[in-house]
């Protein structure tokens, strides 16, 4: 059966002990983001996710999407929970104040994004993509068009969409062939098929704005010649009413492995009036506010299953009673122990939780420093949060999406036979979680952006925003006994990545498929290598707390510490090995011998 409470002690653990979250009220339009107000927020976010999203996680896969004549339906209760969810002001969160926003944190909104994501994935797609329509709309949009469209989209009575991927093109976006002609009235006309478009039709909002990728008739090849547009399922009237509807129609959903209740569609614009956003040939660049965002959003939908996966499998392996205890019986009253008393369902059980804890950590401390990049008043400051931000938008994207995926095997391994069919609801988690591999640009992508982007990015300014706290921690910590046994893993890690740094980016000038060949385990080996920084931080809180009458929550935490610098860090060996390996065991083979 699936399981899920907001860990709502974890996550305070992180925002207030770890990464002091309360320093957010110092940043201007923030005075208000106080820890109580803070702790009310979760509390409150906690209760719509487990009693509203979750209850409909898995009716929502098994009733799906249903498509008929361009018209698509949400499953049964999507449309009160969406009511609820934008009547509650989620969407509004940490949306601009001047259009009707709340103007909090952009960390605590995190926070709240993983419950949705562990409670329900597939609800949480909708109000993923309106969000991130409108901080694009927002930044790069006419004054006109934003008062027009965000406060709208603020307000949950429009959503949104981003509209790139097309038959004949995903991530090779210079390929499009959607076209936008220019119009006497200042608007365009666009015409084309965009596929794979999430939320793209549905009956949850009044109206849908689609944000679509196009090229003018004078448009240079590739993706120089990309532009951006506006173009809405119903033209609004200048009151704001909703008039005609536009041409784009809904040609199907697509059936996938998972997020059944997701409506991924094929969009037909025939002839549909838009509106440019930013300047001609820049839309791909006006775009990546929209992808960026996307990308921290996709990592914590495999968070956020991460975390689902695992306290099913933790409820399970409690319950569920197979065998004795290697060591003799643990209840001799009972006919048999239950699975948790197995090293192997506890190797696999500790693997979810040391993952899902270490990249909460990071993660809430990428969206820590958004937020102050973002507000706060000295521009170095701001210039030195968004360089972290840029560096571990790929890492986040990647890892946590993989971290995710193996979280909800390991869910199925853990229940057995009953995890392979559909009752208990863990193969609902495998296939939900594999496309956050996918979408927003496949983890291999993120591996290339890492490498072939951010690696030598300011001549390496970005890359250094992470070595130096990181080396000035090992540094401090280096002689205490007691954190030994964190620092010194975590040390090793980090001369591993330092070396590896410095050997793709030698390599991969001479020759660029030699940093494509270690682009994936260099990801991993930078992912593994940030989580442990963060766990050795959250160790060292542990040490200080720990006896302090918190019923164990210390102790555990130290625990976990433990198991995953002493069994998951020791893979940054065996990746460093594999990328120092080269190219040619991949690329020596033509072809024609696959």
């Amino acid at each position: 059966m699936q399981v899920y409470k907001a860990p709502l002690n974890d996550m305070r653990f992180v925002l207030l002990d770890l990464l002091d979250a309360g320093q957010l009220v110092k940043l201007p339009g923030f005075e208000e983001a106080t820890p109580d107000t803070i702790n009310s927020i979760l509390e409150e976010g906690a209760k719509l996710c487990e009693n509203v999203l979750h209850p409909l996680n898995r009716s929502g896969d098994e009733h799906g999407c249903t498509y008929e004549n361009g018209v698509v339906r949400t499953p049964p209760g999507f449309k009160d929970a969406y009511k609820a969810f934008v009547e509650g002001g989620w969407l509004a969160m940490s949306a601009n104040p001047k259009h009707g926003g709340q103007g909090l944190p952009e960390l605590i909104n995190f926070v709240f994004e993983e419950m949705v994501c562990s409670s329900n994935l597939a609800f949480g797609n909708y109000p993923l993509l309106s969000k991130g329509a409108t901080a694009l709309i927002e930044v790069h949009a006419t004054t006109e068009l934003k008062s027009r469209y965000v406060p709208r989209l603020i307000e949950g009575r429009w959503s949104g969409t981003m509209c790139l991927t097309e038959p004949q093109c995903g991530t090779d976006l210079g390929l499009i062939r959607t076209r936008a002609v220019p119009t006497d009235s200042g608007t365009y006309r666009v015409t084309g098929t965009k596929i794979f478009i999430t939320a793209g039709e549905h009956d949850l909002s009044e109206n849908i704005i689609h944000l679509v990728l196009a090229k003018l008739p004078d448009a240079p090849s590739g993706t120089r010649g990309i532009s951006l547009f506006l173009v809405p399922k119903f033209t609004p009237r200048a009151d704001g009413s909703l008039g005609p509807r536009n041409g784009v129609m809904c040609g199907g959903i697509e059936k996938k492995m998972g997020i059944h209740a997701s409506a991924t569609c094929v969009l037909n614009f025939d002839d549909a009036e838009g509106w440019l956003i930013g300047e001609p040939h820049q839309g791909l660049k006006c775009m990546f506010t929209m992808m960026n965002a996307a990308r921290l959003g996709v990592g914590l939908q495999g968070l956020g299953i991460g975390e689902a996966a695992y306290q099913s499998a933790v409820a399970y392996a409690k319950d569920r009673r197979q065998g004795r205890s290697l060591k003799g019986a643990a209840e001799p009253a009972a006919t048999a122990d239950p699975i948790i008393v197995h090293p192997d369902v506890r190797r696999m059980l500790l693997t979810q939780r040391a993952l899902n804890e270490g990249a909460r950590a990071l993660g809430y401390l990428v969206a820590l420093n958004l937020d102050i990049a973002r507000k706060h008043p000295d521009a170095a400051k701001r210039e030195e949060a968004d360089d972290f931000v840029q560096l571990m938008t790929p890492v986040v994207k990647a890892f946590f999406t993989d971290c995710g995926s193996l979280a909800a095997n390991l869910a199925v391994q853990i229940h057995g036979g009953h995890g392979y069919i559909r009752e208990h609801g863990m193969e609902q988690y495998v296939r939900d979680s594999r496309i956050a591999q996918l979408y927003e640009g496949t983890n291999g992508i993120q591996a290339l952006d890492l490498v072939g982007r951010k690696l030598g990015q300011h001549n390496g300014r970005l890359l250094r925003r992470f070595f130096h706290p990181v080396t000035a921690f090992v540094e401090e910590h280096k002689g205490d006994e007691r954190m030994a046994e964190f620092i010194e893993p975590l040390a090793k890690g980090l001369d591993r990545l330092r070396n590896a740094s410095l050997t793709i980016a030698g390599r991969g000038l001479a020759d660029p498929e030699e940093a494509g060949a270690a682009a994936t385990d260099y990801l991993k080996l930078f992912a593994l290598v940030a989580v442990g920084y963060m766990w050795a931080r959250m160790a060292k809180i542990a040490l200080a707390e720990n006896g302090g009458g918190d019923d164990g929550f210390h102790a555990t935490k130290l625990k976990t510490a433990r198991f995953y610098m002493a069994r998951l860090m020791p893979e940054t060996s065996s990746l460093f090995a594999q990328l120092m390996a080269g190219k040619r065991t991949l690329m020596e083979m033509g072809a024609d011998e696959f």
